[in-house]
């Protein structure tokens, strides 16, 4: 059994930053990837980014040079620090893991989400 619990969601005027958590919990053996997907209301949900295991990472177009992913390995944990927030960033926002368990089995993992409102 494995979860993810995503945290620090909220309401932020344009410009102004926040940062999101997504701890990881359970029967993990290793965790070969995490990222973070959005769904704003109406459109289709897309990866925003995403970090390997050996710290590669990768961006949406739309977020680059104002988001940043990063991982805590000791905690199993990812942060996405998101500055320069726009209206257009408002959505909800999900953490994805892609897990090896202790059985060794791959499995793809998903938090709950948690809602980012960009607006004055």
């Amino acid at each position: 059994q494995v979860q993810l619990v995503e945290s620090g969601g909220g309401l932020v005027q344009p410009g102004g930053s926040l940062r999101l958590s997504c701890a990881a919990s359970g029967s993990i053996f290793s965790i070969d990837a995490m990222g973070w997907y959005r769904q704003a209301p109406g459109k289709q949900r897309e990866l925003v980014a995403i970090i390997t295991k050996g710290g590669i990472t990768n961006y949406v177009d739309s977020v680059k040079g104002r988001f940043t992913i990063s991982k805590d390995n000791a905690k199993n944990t990812v942060y996405l620090q998101m500055n320069s927030l726009k209206p257009e960033d408002t959505a909800v926002y999900s953490c994805n893991a892609r897990i090896v368990t202790m059985s060794r089995v791959l499995g793809d993992y998903w938090g709950k989400g948690t809602l980012v409102i960009v607006s004055s």
